[in-house]
């Protein structure tokens, strides 16, 4: 299993494309999408070729490879042009035998409670990449950072996790840093 992971498109055709030939490059399984997809949202610029419904006809050409979670920026009305589901709040999935949750990242005072040690937390929301083992309580946090607006001075990227580790590259595909998962 192949999984590409990204977050925090905004509407933005010119990411969203790169993003799409990254997916198609990497021969990924699925594409895990962790929220705010089609809106720039009150505190953002308009990020580079804001194109929400261009977006919409190029997510939807790939409506059968997405997995999804809302972001904050998410609202009814783009499940009405969305064709798979983008409205769900989060999820646990079994990557190799090991727990994964996914959420948009501004709500895991949720989440948090459930995780054990061994588990990851993949997420999004901050537009800051993020790779790290939390010491005190054994779980990975990873968040791919931003498509479109990737802030701190990091790279528009995605992570891949293929054979128990995670990448996190830019969108032409050099690797930016890895961990393995389960921590070994």
């Amino acid at each position: 299993m192949k999984l590409m992971i990204a977050s925090d498109i905004h509407g933005s055709l010119h990411f969203c494309e790169k993003m799409c030939r990254a997916y198609e490059r990497e021969h990924a399984n699925r594409l895990l999408l962790l929220g705010d997809l089609l809106y720039h949202g009150p505190r953002n610029d308009l990020p580079n070729g804001y194109q929400p419904k261009e977006v919409i006809r190029l997510l939807n050409s790939l409506k059968r490879d997405i997995l999804c979670v809302r972001g904050n920026c998410e609202a009814e009305v783009d499940q009405m042009v969305l064709e798979f589901p983008c409205l769900t709040e989060s999820f646990a999935l079994l990557l190799d035998g090991h727990a994964a949750y996914a959420a948009h990242g501004h709500h895991l005072d949720t989440i948090t409670p459930l995780l054990r040690s061994g588990d990851a937390l993949i997420y999004g929301h901050t537009h800051v990449p993020v790779m790290q083992v939390d010491e005190a309580s054994g779980v990975l946090f990873l968040n791919p950072g931003s498509v479109s607006l990737p802030k701190e001075g990091s790279e528009h990227s995605y992570i891949i996790y293929e054979d128990n580790l995670f990448s996190r590259r830019d969108l032409d595909g050099n690797l930016l840093g890895e961990i393995a998962f389960p921590m070994l």
